[in-house]
């Protein structure tokens, strides 16, 4: 653990990393389904939005592994969360004053960069000052709060955008460009958070940086000693350590989730003539569900183990999931199905995150969770191509479909890694 997180149990700095969170994200998930309605105005087909939503992870994915490491060694990880602030505002302006396609694929690459600075910043705030009994606790509020922002976000950009469907109007245009400019002021609500006394600590981690650590094992994993060693934190090391690559196609498959659902639902909804409101609406529900599960998370994990929970997770939010994309237009029942899908999608991306954070050496874990954040935007950038090819034969639907398919598949692996496991040990 770190040699500054006895000075940190007050627990003062992890709800400003929270409120933080619930302005960045409520801000970022007004942004990214309002740029799909604005790229409807400017007449893109669903292979254009699903190659903008793939440039909102394609810088990410080359720099999340140089960031984990920056994290790992800078003291003060408030400068990096408040630069992924200005980004992401950055983004949203661009989003707001962008009269092109390729204008906005930019603005999403930026926004995708600051969506990344944020979270890397905070996971490693999470896995640097909490003690190990409580990263449940700290990643399951941490993840809450991005629920909330995808709950608020999406709510309140289909509000303002409002009732009508006429995309191509300018009435309309001119109301998505209000939402663009709100999400950039919600953003920046966040600033003022961090030049408070009650902000991030600063401090690193003994043995972070350039300190030598051993290789983890599977002793690392179970949580056996860690000797020292001449080995720095290495992508190559971290992706041999035994369940992490499993753990990172989970958190790949959950996120593509989110991201598919929030760039493809408003598509359906056009399609099916639901209005931008009650999209946002429906948005918001799978996003309170999600708030709902990582609360009740530290409470779950104490009485199932983690590995269960992850399991359940994916099979059950990828068997939910199927079904509202063919009953968006009978609200009650997309409202139920999102909110069951949406519950179970919450309680994975937490598990992952802890799950990885024991799994390694104490000064590794800002890199592997940035790993972590690796695999996420590789997910990010090929699924959401591979979902508008989807869906330019078999309709928007279609591109939810794929990444449900992805989540079965995850989740199947893990019940046969764990029934495997559950074998060897008898």
């Amino acid at each position: 653990m770190s040699a500054t997180a006895p000075a940190s149990r007050s627990g003062a700095w992890l709800w400003v990393l929270v409120g933080s969170a619930v302005l960045t994200q409520s801000g970022a998930n007004l942004l990214r389904p309002i740029t799909s309605y604005k790229l409807l105005g400017l007449h893109a087909d669903p292979v254009v939005i699903g190659l903008t939503t793939a440039a909102y992870a394609l810088i990410p994915l080359v720099t999340a592994v140089w960031l984990g490491r920056v994290s790992d060694r800078i003291p003060q990880l408030r400068l990096l969360i408040l630069t992924g602030v200005g980004l992401l505002a950055l983004a949203g302006v661009g989003l707001a004053v962008a009269g092109s396609v390729w204008l906005i694929l930019v603005a999403s690459a930026v926004l995708g960069v600051g969506h990344l600075c944020f979270t890397i910043g905070g996971q490693t705030a999470i896995a640097r000052y909490a003690a190990d009994r409580d990263l449940d606790k700290g990643f399951g509020w941490f993840t809450a709060a991005f629920s909330a922002g995808q709950m608020i976000g999406p709510a309140l950009g289909g509000w303002i955008v409002g009732h009508g469907t006429d995309v191509a109007s300018a009435e309309r245009m001119a109301a998505v460009n209000e939402s663009l400019w709100i999400g950039v002021a919600v953003t920046v609500l966040a600033v003022p958070l961090f030049l408070t006394r009650s902000s991030l600590p600063a401090g690193v981690p003994d043995g972070a940086g350039d300190a030598a650590v051993s290789p983890p094992d599977a002793d690392h994993a179970a949580g056996g000693p860690r000797e020292p060693a001449q080995a720095r934190a290495t992508t190559l090391g971290i992706l041999r350590v035994p369940g992490i690559v499993s753990h990172m196609v989970a958190a790949m498959s959950l996120l593509a989730m989110l991201d598919i659902l929030t760039a493809f639902l408003p598509l359906v909804g056009e399609e099916v003539g639901v209005a931008p409101s009650v999209v946002g609406v429906l948005l918001g529900v799978r996003g309170l569900a999600s708030i709902a599960s990582r609360l009740l998370l530290p409470w779950l994990s104490g009485r199932f183990s983690r590995e269960r929970l992850l399991v359940v997770s994916l099979i059950a939010s990828g068997v939910t999931l199927i079904v509202p994309p063919l009953f968006l237009d009978r609200f009650w029942w997309a409202a139920l199905l999102l909110a069951v899908g949406g519950f179970f999608l919450g309680l994975g991306q937490p598990l992952t995150m802890t799950m990885i954070s024991t799994s390694v050496p104490d000064a590794w874990r800002g890199s592997a969770l940035a790993v972590r954040l690796m695999g996420n935007r590789v997910g990010q950038v090929l699924l959401p191509v591979a979902a508008g090819a989807v869906a330019a034969p078999l309709g928007p639907g279609g591109a939810i479909w794929l990444t449900c398919a992805l989540l079965l598949g995850s989740g199947l692996e893990k019940a046969v890694h764990r029934r495997r496991g559950a074998r060897r040990g008898a």
